[in-house]
């Protein structure tokens, strides 16, 4: 269990935030407090510069000093939020361009120390530059993959509100594609959380028939497994993993392997709870699998230099 700060320490290093608190889960509200004075530490010990609440002031409203954030300005000129150059540069190649319909919230990616997105980046930057790397990441973490990696692509979906996939905003925070040598690709669709809660969500009912015809023609959910999930906590998730599967059902038949991945930090134990929970809602255990951020960190994957940056800024 992670030692939860105490409020003074919290409030001295402006990150005292009432919304960290989760009711009745103290090892989760322990995690998320720790994790954002961690962030708060980290910013000072490289020097940056604190945020605030708004990321962008405004002559209307009261400015709060955030811990866990950067000046939204200084974020940009800098890349501080990112802890490497291939994550920079990652971040910089795709947020210069926009897929139909997406919505990534700029401000955020930039300049709040917690945003999973960020992470996301920070975590697979250096594969998004070199597709050798990625391509022996991806065969030692799940060895059963086929084909070789040709692309990664962070915040994408195939197609977002398109009818043909789940017609759902839904995206991946990034996706590794497989060339199966053949004309045709695989897919890992990964989502990745770091300081997030559990919360419940309810899929649109105009889109809950499409979702559940996506979820039988798979094959890979019983039907107490689809109830397990849907309109819970793990709906997100669901629909994330329907994604991929969605992919499998397209029409065009681009795509004929597919997995659905799950990546968390240890210590958030909502994540860990919801990952086990669907882990055992899925009656095909080769369609999801989950990774935590330590196992990426540790896995002798990513270059050194690298892994230095991401234990101090994530792990320690």
């Amino acid at each position: 269990m992670v030692d939860a700060p105490t409020r003074e320490e919290l409030e001295a290093a402006h990150c005292w935030e009432n919304g960290d608190g989760v009711p009745g889960r103290p090892e989760m509200t322990a995690f998320r407090r720790a994790a954002r004075l961690h962030q708060a530490r980290w910013r000072e010990a490289n020097g940056h510069p604190i945020g605030s609440q708004p990321i962008v002031p405004r002559a209307d409203a009261a400015l709060r000093l955030v811990g866990s954030r950067l000046p939204l300005d200084y974020a940009r000129d800098t890349g501080a939020n990112f802890v490497t150059p291939a994550a920079f540069d990652a971040a910089n190649a795709r947020l210069s361009v926009r897929e139909k319909e997406q919505s990534i919230d700029l401000q955020r990616t930039w300049a709040d120390l917690l945003w999973s997105t960020t992470l996301c980046f920070n975590l697979f930057g250096d594969l998004a530059v070199d597709l050798a790397r990625a391509d022996r990441a991806v065969h030692t973490w799940w060895p059963d993959a086929p084909g070789t990696v040709c692309d990664v692509r962070f915040e994408h979906s195939p197609g977002r509100l398109d009818l043909a996939y789940t017609g759902s905003l839904m995206a991946f925070s990034v996706a590794f594609v497989l060339d199966l040598d053949d004309g045709t690709h695989g897919v890992i669709g990964v989502e990745v959380r770091y300081h997030e809660q559990s919360k419940r969500e309810v899929p649109k009912p105009k889109r809950l028939a499409h979702y559940l015809a996506i979820a039988e023609r798979s094959g890979v959910f019983t039907r107490e497994g689809i109830d397990a999930v849907n309109g819970t906590d793990l709906t997100v998730t669901w629909l994330t993993h329907l994604l991929v599967l969605s992919m499998l059902q397209h029409p065009n038949r681009d795509y004929r392997w597919g997995r659905f991945v799950l990546v968390h930090p240890a210590g958030n134990v909502d994540y860990a709870d919801m990952a086990a929970r669907y882990a055992a809602a899925v009656g095909e255990p080769s369609s999801f699998s989950v990774l935590t951020v330590e196992d990426i960190v540790g896995s002798g994957l990513l270059p050194r230099p690298s892994v230095k940056e991401l234990r101090d800024r994530y792990l320690r």
